[in-house]
């Protein structure tokens, strides 16, 4: 029975747990104490997009697409934060949100919304992008430790992500991510600083080609991939909306029956806004400076990062910054950032294939001890998958390019969603203002042309 149906209940006892009513806080403080989600959700961020497509497209490019790179970090994030107000506030997970829209196809167990057939389709290519992250996350290994093959490495890589996911732990989760982004993301801070000491230094020109709007025709599937994989992406919006459920905001908020719904509901939406601001910010200080490095050095080097040798050529943006010695330093750093999104991938994931299981009919939702079956079951099953591909195309910059267009397709299908959901489910005192809705569509139709993009650099 689809979950747009009248007859099916609101209640669900994943998203609102009962005795959990909680006033939010009411200073800023207060609303960064309860941070979580962002933390991560930039372990997803933090990652292939930056180290890997980012850096390989400055190095492609050199400084003209700096602004795309800018815009690409940026365009998503009112998207997260108002997708988040609708789950926070309702009760509904992700793909029951989605599984409201209008435009019916048949599905397994009743009719579903047509994104439901879509999303189901591009599990594929997602998985794919995971091994080309676990398959980076080996060759750092391999840059380390050269008598481990990247293989190996990397089938250990996956091997370790499965034992550390089946501990189930948001909260261990969460301190890994915490730990694992920002250790790496300061260490490539730093190296952009240093390298205004060295040969590779940006000068003014440089930086104003960036903002020239130029763009390199020959350099379009890279570039269309930098803007599906950075920034929060369609494949970590989802998941973010399930870190927003298990930190505990929709309990916190309770039903729309409870006294002081409406005041308390507007509390914790302040907080996740909080919540995307801090990711937002996370992401643009890890991106610009991987963007930057890729540009200053690699591009004048020379140096496109491709196959087997993706990470060891990427190490250069260390190496000739810092010197030879700080190939460790790149090695450990690229582990771990890589390792975090792989983590946070798989993590994610994992409730998307439990929501979807729900959503098709197959798990009734009150089965919450089904939900986390299939959420430890994926965690087990999905790493050996995202090798086997790695196995099958040693090219990381490949495989998260294959994942990366995926996501740029279903960019614009989120955000109708969100506007969708805020005219027709959405309750009316919960509504964002004019400015931000008019801005939605804006994105909506920017979205919508880049997906074009997509289509046309696909298939022709």
């Amino acid at each position: 029975m689809a979950d747009s149906d009248p007859r099916v209940p609101a209640a669900d006892p994943y998203t609102r747990r009962d005795g959990e009513l909680k006033a939010p806080p009411t200073t800023l403080l207060g609303r960064v104490r309860h941070l979580g989600p962002s933390i991560v959700i930039s372990g997803a961020i933090v990652g292939s997009g930056e180290i890997i497509l980012t850096a390989s497209l400055g190095a492609a490019v050199g400084f003209a697409l700096f602004w795309w790179v800018l815009m690409s970090c940026w365009i998503k994030s009112l998207t997260q934060a108002e997708l988040s107000r609708y789950i926070i506030s309702s009760g509904d997970t992700y793909l029951r949100a989605i599984n409201r829209l209008p435009g019916k196809i048949p599905g397994p167990r009743g009719p579903v919304a047509w994104p439901l057939g879509l999303t189901t389709l591009a599990q594929i290519p997602g998985i794919m992008g995971l091994g080309g992250i676990v398959g980076g996350a080996g060759q750092s290994i391999h840059l380390l430790t050269p008598e481990i093959p990247a293989v190996v490495a990397t089938g250990g890589a996956a091997l370790l992500s499965v034992v550390l996911l089946l501990s189930g732990s948001y909260r261990l989760l969460e301190r890994s991510m915490l730990v694992l982004v920002l250790s790496f993301s300061f260490a490539t801070l730093v190296c952009s600083i240093l390298m205004q000491f060295t040969e590779y230094a940006i000068t003014p020109a440089d930086l104003a080609a960036g903002f020239s709007f130029d763009f390199p025709i020959a350099f379009l599937g890279l570039a269309l991939a930098v803007y599906g994989y950075t920034g929060v992406n369609s494949t970590e919006i989802p998941p973010y909306t399930f870190w927003c459920i298990e930190k505990g905001y929709p309990s916190f908020i309770g039903s729309p029956d409870t006294s002081g719904y409406v005041e308390r509901a507007k509390g914790w939406i302040r907080v996740v806004q909080t919540d995307v601001l801090a990711t937002l910010i996370i992401l643009t200080c890890a991106t610009v400076p991987f963007y930057l490095l890729g540009a200053g050095v690699l591009n004048a080097m020379g140096e496109r990062p491709q196959g087997p040798e993706t990470i060891s050529a990427l190490s250069n943006m260390f190496t000739e910054t810092l010197g030879p010695w700080s190939v460790w330093l790149f090695g450990l750093g690229a582990f771990c950032i890589l390792f975090s999104t792989t983590l946070a991938g798989f993590a994610g994931g994992a409730r998307y294939i439990a929501d979807l299981t729900i959503a098709l009919g197959f798990v009734e939702r009150r089965r919450v001890d089904i939900r986390q079956k299939i959420i430890r079951g994926w965690c087990l099953f999905a790493p050996f998958v995202a090798f086997g591909f790695y196995l099958w195309i040693q090219n990381p910059v490949l495989l998260v390019t294959v994942g990366a267009v995926t996501a740029a397709l279903f960019l614009p299908i989120q955000t109708g969603a969100v506007l969708w959901l805020q005219r027709h489910q959405l309750d009316p005192r919960l509504r964002p203002s004019a400015f931000v809705r008019v801005a939605l569509w804006v994105i909506f139709w920017v979205e919508l042309a880049m997906s074009g993009l997509v289509i046309r650099f696909v298939v022709f």
